[in-house]
């Protein structure tokens, strides 16, 4: 059982309210957290305000240097981190120490990007303006409220943390309830390294009672959030700060243009489609290929996909337990519903509890929900069409446009149909994906919008400030 406070300009906050966090495996308390009221959620956006323009006013390599123990820290806690992390969301140890590792990383190489965040000179001339000297730098926006997902409760945590806080914004941080024993960690090892009190705050409660509390409060200057699709639409309905950056869903597809390497493609799309059971925004949710390439698809799959590892975190399975019972519930729904109208389950199709097996589905077609909604669980479905264009139709019907892939030995033609495809990247010959972390990471329609990767997650937290010097 693990136990955590909220981190309130560097205070411990307890609280006689508590959130139980559940472990998808097995379904018991995995431990608790603070559960805080409006007076609490207020007191941690005026410590970030008090603190803003202190922290701004130190140098960049202050600030790297503070930061800089705070990524140590978490390098030293790894294993306990890790150990988190599957108690709260399910991960394998592997997946959990990989991601600990990756966000590690993460710090480092946007520590070293914010270094070449240089100011722009310009002059007149070139518009017949003489005597103008202008310099614009880049200077923080503020105090910012970040909002994370269950799924990777560390990276996407850190990816929105470390640029904000490197260029001297503030924040307040809001994990998700599973994951907020693991952002909870993250705050008391922020107070462990150092960082001055009231620059990073983290708050937990329950969302349906504090989520429009913490979206609104008018000290905010910018939002990025990760998560659901309502809940994004929510926040762009209800929040002060217009300065939103959202990561929503996805309908990810994977098109299979021509059978030249079915083995490797199948092995792509499965690692796609099923690593952490398919609970990813950039999870292959849909393969989208002819009559005739499926027959020779489809066996291939199969065969590789009963192969897949499944049961409990502590197994390094390959397929483990959903977050909780609610997603279950809905995965399993689009497969029945697939199945009455016509669909045909090749493999899968087997629930216990909240551990649902890794399901594959053919004959899925465009009037049925699993061909449109987001399972966010281990179920793929093979939608078959007569030609490209029609492939190309499919797509982007979809409300979602975050990613895409195309696989073929056809280069020339795979770029011609991607620039028809309309998503924020589409992937040729690999599967969906986020990162490399240095890549600009984005998504249209309900996907979300602005754009994420280091750099551009760099900019999205400042704003230019121009001094212009006549002469």
């Amino acid at each position: 059982m693990y136990k955590f406070d909220a981190v309130i300009n560097n205070e411990f906050i307890k609280t006689e309210s508590q959130l139980e966090i559940i472990n998808p495996d097995g379904l018991l308390v995995a431990g608790t957290v603070a559960a805080l009221n409006a007076e609490q959620i207020n007191q941690a956006f005026q410590a970030a305000r008090a603190a803003q323009k202190a922290w701004e006013s130190e140098s960049l390599l202050k600030r790297i240097s503070i930061l800089k123990k705070w990524s140590n820290l978490l390098l030293e806690q790894k294993e306990a981190l890790a150990q988190i992390i599957m108690a709260e969301v399910g991960k394998s140890h592997s997946d959990a120490v990989n991601e600990v590792m990756r966000s590690v990383e993460y710090m480092d190489a946007t520590f070293e990007e914010a270094k070449r965040m240089q100011p722009l000179s310009l002059t007149g001339q070139d518009f017949g303006v003489a005597n103008k000297l202008g310099t614009f730098e880049h200077v923080a926006k503020g105090v910012g409220l970040a909002i994370s997902p269950f799924n990777f409760p560390i990276n996407l945590a850190m990816s929105k943390i470390a640029p904000a806080l490197v260029m001297g914004n503030t924040l307040v941080f809001k994990p998700a309830t599973a994951g907020s024993l693991t952002g909870s960690m993250l705050g008391k090892l922020a107070v462990e390294a150092g960082l001055p009190a009231g620059v990073f705050n983290v708050v937990t409660g329950r969302g349906r009672e504090i989520g429009d509390l913490i979206t609104q409060n008018k000290e905010i200057n910018f939002i990025n959030f990760t998560g659901s699709v309502d809940i994004g639409h929510r926040i762009l309905d209800i929040a002060t700060s217009k300065d939103i950056v959202l990561e929503l869903g996805g309908k990810d597809p994977a098109l299979v243009m021509d059978d030249s390497d079915l083995e490797k493609y199948a092995s792509e799309i499965i690692v796609g489609a099923f690593s952490y059971s398919g609970q990813r925004c950039t999870a292959v949710k849909r393969v989208i290929t002819t009559n005739a390439i499926a027959d020779k698809l489809v066996p291939i799959l199969a065969d590789k996909i009963k192969k897949l590892k499944v049961g409990s975190p502590k197994d390094n399975a390959f397929i483990t337990p959903v977050i909780d019972m609610k997603s279950a519930d809905f995965i399993w729904e689009l497969i029945q519903d697939s199945k009455k109208d016509g669909a045909k389950v090749i493999t899968g199709d087997k629930r216990e509890a909240n551990l649902i097996y890794p399901t594959l589905v053919d004959f899925v077609t465009t009037k049925m929900r699993l061909a449109w909604e987001e399972p966010f669980g281990p179920v793929l479905p093979i939608i078959r069409i007569d030609d490209l264009q029609q492939s190309i139709e499919v797509i982007n019907k979809s409300n979602f446009g975050l990613q895409a892939s195309i696989y073929t030995k056809d280069i020339a033609q795979a770029i011609h149909l991607a620039k028809k495809i309309e998503v924020g990247t589409v992937n040729i010959n690999g599967k969906s994906q986020r990162g490399p972390d240095s890549f600009p990471f984005l998504g249209v329609k309900d996907s979300g919008q602005g754009v994420q990767g280091i750099h551009e997650a760099l900019l999205s937290v400042t704003r230019y400030k121009g001094i212009v010097i006549n002469y």
